[in-house]
C-alpha cells in the first residue's frame, strides 16, 4: 500500500502517523508547507516530496494563484508516486489542495481549529470546508467533539480516530530528571501560545511556591508568548523555580513527562488533547479546563481535575489538593493510566486506521468491478 500524506512535517503528529504507518510496512509520501525541525523521516519506507525552506502560512496568504501552483506540484508528485490513498491531515489548507487535485480516493481527517475555528470566519471559509469535506471519500475526526464540529459543516458519516499513543513508550520509568529527587514538579506542555492559558498557571504556581519550597513548574514548547510568560516569571520573582526547556523532539518527550507529578492544561479550547493522555498514560494527574476534548478525555473526578477556563483559584486549588492529598494522588494516577491503556492504545488506533485505508481501496475496487461491466 502507498498512502500520500499532505501533512505537516513539523507536526508530532505526522511524524507519529508516517512512522507508524511506515513501521508497519506502507510506503509514505510526504507533501508539507512547513519544514521538520529534525529530520525525524529518516525510514527507508518514507519519502519527502515537497517540503519548503519557510514556513508557507497555508491558512492566511495563499491566493488562488499559489493554490493553483501547489496544487500543481501536488499533481506531478501524484504521478510520479502513483499512491493508492492521498490522506490530508487538516482539512483547510491540505484537504483544500487534495480536493483540487481530483485524485480518489481522497481522505480528509480534521484535528481541530480546521473545523472548530476556520469556518466561523466568513461565509466564504465555510463554503471552502464543505467543498473539501464533499470531495472526500471518507471523513475522519481525532474526537467525537470534532465529529459534530463537522456535522455542522456537511452531513456526512465521519470516522473517530484518536491520536492514540504508545503505551510502553508513554508509562512510568525513571529518567535523568531536570529536578532534584524532593522537588514536586508541575508542568504545561504546550505551544507557548495564549490561548493555552499558561500565565494562569505561572500566577497561580506562583501563590503556592511561597507555601511548597520544593514545588518546581517546567514549561516545556515554544511559541510567540515565550517572551511574555519569562518577563512574567521575572516580575513574580519565581525564575529559580522555573524552568523553560524550549521545543523538545517527540522522541523525546516521553522522558519529560516523566520529570512531572502534575500536568497542566488549561487551554481555552481543544479538539483532544493528546497531551493529556500522554501524561496519564506516564501516571500524572492532570487538571484541565472543562471544554471540548479535554472534558471528552477528563470524564470524571476520579480520572483529574476540571477548572473553569482563566480561573485562577479553581488552577490553584486544584493543583494544592494533588500536593496535598496523597492518597487521592496516587489514586487518579492509577486510574489515569488505566484508561488510557484501555481507551488510547496507539496501536489500536493505527490499526483502525489501516482497516479504514483497506475498506476505501476495496469500495474503490468493487465500483470499478460495477463500472466495468456495466
Amino acid at each position: 500500500m502507498k498512502i500520500l500524506l499532505l501533512s505537516d512535517t513539523y507536526s508530532e503528529h505526522t511524524e507519529k502517523w508516517a512512522l507508524g504507518l511506515a513501521n508497519s510496512g506502507i510506503k509514505v509520501g510526504l507533501f508539507s508547507f512547513n519544514k521538520a525541525s529534525y529530520d525525524w523521516y529518516q525510514h527507508e519506507n518514507i519519502t519527502v516530496f515537497f517540503e519548503p525552506e519557510k514556513k508557507i502560512n497555508a491558512e492566511s496568504s495563499l491566493t488562488k494563484l499559489a493554490y493553483l501552483k501547489y496544487v500543481s506540484i501536488l499533481k506531478k508528485i501524484i504521478k510520479h508516486f502513483k499512491p493508492d490513498i492521498l490522506h490530508a491531515h487538516y482539512a483547510t489548507s491540505y484537504g483544500l489542495v487534495g480536493a483540487l487535485s481530483g485524485f480518489h480516493p481522497f481522505i480528509i481527517s480534521s484535528w481541530g481549529t480546521d473545523v472548530i475555528k476556520f469556518p466561523n470566519k466568513n461565509f466564504v471559509a465555510k463554503s471552502i470546508l464543505k467543498y473539501n469535506f464533499k470531495h472526500a471519500d471518507l471523513l475522519c475526526a481525532t474526537s467525537y467533539t470534532i465529529k459534530n464540529y463537522i456535522g455542522a459543516v456537511v452531513k456526512k458519516d465521519v470516522e473517530v480516530v484518536p491520536f492514540g499513543i504508545n503505551i510502553n513508550e508513554f508509562c512510568k520509568k525513571e529518567v535523568t530528571s531536570l529536578f532534584q529527587k524532593d522537588d514536586f514538579v508541575i508542568g504545561s506542555i504546550k505551544p507557548l501560545e495564549s490561548i493555552y492559558n499558561i500565565d494562569v498557571l505561572i500566577n497561580s504556581f506562583s501563590e503556592l511556591a511561597s507555601k511548597h519550597d520544593a514545588l518546581k513548574l517546567m514549561i516545556v514548547g515554544e511559541g510567540s508568548a515565550e517572551a511574555e510568560l519569562k518577563a512574567l516569571v521575572k516580575k513574580l520573582g519565581i525564575e529559580e523555580k522555573v524552568v523553560f526547556t524550549g521545543r523538545i523532539p517527540f522522541a523525546e518527550i516521553s522522558n519529560y513527562y516523566n520529570m512531572l507529578h502534575v500536568l497542566v492544561n488549561i487551554s481555552e479550547y481543544e479538539s483532544f488533547g493528546v497531551s493529556v493522555i500522554e501524561a496519564m498514560a506516564c501516571g500524572k494527574p492532570v487538571v484541565v479546563t472543562n471544554v471540548g476534548g479535554l472534558q471528552e478525555i477528563v470524564k470524571s473526578d476520579e480520572l483529574g481535575i476540571k477548572v473553569e477556563i482563566r480561573n485562577q483559584n479553581q488552577t490553584r486549588d486544584a493543583i494544592e489538593k494533588l500536593i496535598s492529598d496523597k492518597k487521592f494522588y496516587d489514586q487518579v494516577s492509577k486510574n489515569a493510566r488505566d484508561y488510557v491503556v484501555q481507551n488510547f492504545n496507539w496501536e489500536n488506533n493505527l490499526k483502525q486506521m489501516i482497516d479504514l485505508y483497506t475498506q476505501v481501496l476495496t469500495t474503490k475496487t468493487t465500483q470499478l468491478d460495477l463500472k466495468a461491466n456495466s
